[in-house]
């Protein structure tokens, strides 16, 4: 698609009104700055708020102007859910709506959206043409993720003891925990391939947990902490002839069956980062748990779809509380941090990288601007397009089958 240039465009960072409040920001003080002093075309204003991990005054020292009234802003971006009554009609809206799997807790701000005629860019549908995701919070959610597997299963067994990532200042020094602890051999299974697999693979390395092949894990134990890496044909194979092929899998999933269920028995921890839909296997079921040699004792669901890609996912825990047990003789909820064979403890928190706001804004900035702003300067954008909901009024029409949760 051609491209042609935009005169000025005037983004508007606005404040967090979800409840409870996310503490993270789309852009920094100094990524705001950095892209006022690099790209001239763009101005920056940003919505006062008690709440973020960058208090207003480092915008201001910045050079960056506070403004309570965005709505002569072109673009207004956040992270969060915007309520529907702070939502300016006909703007150009970026934040993670949470409606693109018609989750039924959105269902009236995805009709808001329609009705207010905005046009709705979800971040989690900015993609290259491979599908592959462009932008998200996911590096650091895996970062977390894997940090609350470690804590959970040291404090479960009463090998070791960690502290939360939200009790750090930020990354470096929850990462000074590690200089003096030296892990038993567990043996962790990590899914997936996205942002959210390359955050935890980077704790991985810096934990000194070593990398196996996925034959070997199966076959082999070993006297020092390992991991393996799980994705593609190593978790699903197509249920009549057990190959595996990407843009198959894209396009067909319910063809596809799980190749997972036996890892259960040779692992100690599951850290899953798979992107799940309804259409998508599960990686088990829950009467696989009911096996004899089942090993594994703790999941990291970092990226918590509940009654999803992990059935005993039964809902979504808080930083301040982040793990509950299932008992898998009755799947009930019961105490975590029990040392029983028949108690899974899950770790299901949805806003992991709150824990670590300010590091995930760094990044999460750093991105969008070397990889959104470009394409917002112009006016034609192939990517813009794909992860434009809705606008105008109408679904676009990769979401038309959105029709019936937008419109009834």
């Amino acid at each position: 698609m051609a491209s042609k240039l935009v005169k000025m465009i005037r983004i508007g960072v606005i404040r967090e009104r979800k409840t409870p409040p996310d503490v993270r920001v789309p852009l920094t003080p100094k990524r705001c700055a950095h892209i006022k002093e690099m790209f001239p075309d763009v101005k920056i204003y940003v919505e006062p708020s008690p709440n973020r991990c960058f208090k207003d005054e480092d915008y201001v020292e910045q050079g960056i102007e506070l403004k309570e009234d965005l709505s002569d802003c072109d673009v207004l971006i956040g992270v969060k859910e915007v309520p529907i009554d702070h939502l300016m009609e006909g703007k150009t809206y970026f934040f993670f709506s949470h409606t693109k799997k018609q989750q039924p807790y959105n269902k009236k701000l995805m009709q808001a959206l329609i009705s207010k005629r905005i046009r709705m860019i979800d971040y989690e549908c900015l993609t290259h043409a491979d599908h592959q995701r462009i932008l998200g919070f996911g590096f650091y959610a895996g970062i977390v993720g894997a940090h609350n597997a470690m804590l959970t299963y040291g404090k479960k067994h009463g090998l070791y003891e960690l502290k939360p990532a939200y009790e750090m200042a930020n990354y470096e020094e929850m990462l000074l925990q590690y200089e003096r602890l030296k892990l038993p051999n567990v043996k962790i299974a990590v899914t997936g391939s996205g942002k959210v697999s390359a955050g935890v693979l980077d704790m991985m390395a810096k934990l000194d947990i070593e990398s196996v092949e996925p034959e070997d894990f199966l076959t082999h134990e070993y006297k020092y902490p390992v991991y393996t890496n799980l994705k593609g044909k190593f978790l699903y194979s197509r249920t009549d002839d057990r190959s595996f092929h990407t843009d198959d899998f894209h396009a067909y999933p319910e063809k596809y069956s799980s190749v997972f269920p036996p890892y259960l028995a040779k692992s100690d921890i599951l850290m899953n980062g798979i992107y799940w839909d309804h259409n998508i296997p599960r990686l088990f079921e829950k009467k696989e748990l009911l096996r004899s040699d089942l090993r594994l004792s703790v999941i990291s669901d970092i990226t918590c779809d509940i009654d999803g890609s992990v059935p005993i996912n039964v809902g979504a825990s808080t930083i301040a509380d982040p793990v509950y047990g299932i008992d898998i003789n009755t799947f009930e909820k019961v105490a975590p941090f029990q040392n029983s064979k028949s108690i899974i403890d899950i770790m299901a928190v949805d806003n992991l990288p709150n824990e670590l706001p300010a590091d995930a804004s760094k990044y999460f900035g750093v991105q969008f601007e070397k990889y959104i702003l470009g394409e917002l300067l112009n006016s034609e954008s192939d990517i813009l397009e794909r992860a434009t909901i809705c606008k105008n009024g109408q679904l676009t029409p990769n979401y038309e089958y959105l029709h019936d949760y937008a419109y009834s």
